[in-house]
């Protein structure tokens, strides 16, 4: 095995590590962004709101149901793309063999755009996650004011 073989098979081994970690941080952002906003309706049912608060409020949890539909579309799978699973499975298992023998570097490419993308998606997840809890922050803190 040469040299060039080695690393095409490190590099493509990185990628698909890299997506299995941004899908990990996703899934588990996804499980935060749920718990807050759960935590946040059931407060809001409870305590008498001033309308800054439910301003304020309302615009924190309509980031994160933006950031939990970008979260979503992050893992949503695709059957569409030319590399994977996707191709594999209308091929035969010699035109398997065949396409991943000459084809590595264009599947290292193919996964990295993917990667890039889920990575993209999380990314503004997480702002909009910050921002939408600091928005629901501020909503408290404007109730428990208003409530002084």
């Amino acid at each position: 095995m040469s040299a060039t073989d080695r690393n095409l098979i490190a590099a493509h081994a990185e990628v698909k590590a890299e997506i299995t970690r941004t899908d990990t941080k996703t899934a588990l952002l996804l499980a935060f962004v749920g718990a807050v906003l759960a935590g946040a309706f059931t407060v809001a049912r409870e305590v008498p709101l001033t309308a800054p608060a439910i301003v304020v409020g309302g615009l924190g949890l309509a980031l994160l149901v933006g950031a939990a539909g970008l979260l979503l579309r992050s893992v949503r799978p695709n059957l569409r793309g030319r590399h994977g699973f996707p191709l594999w499975a209308t091929l035969t298992a010699d035109e398997i063999a065949a396409a991943v023998a000459r084809d590595l570097a264009a599947d290292i490419a193919g996964l990295s755009r993917l990667a890039v993308a889920k990575f993209t998606c999380l990314r503004r997840a997480v702002d909009l996650t910050l921002t939408g809890g600091a928005l629901l922050i501020l909503a408290a803190l404007l109730t428990a004011w208003g409530a002084a």
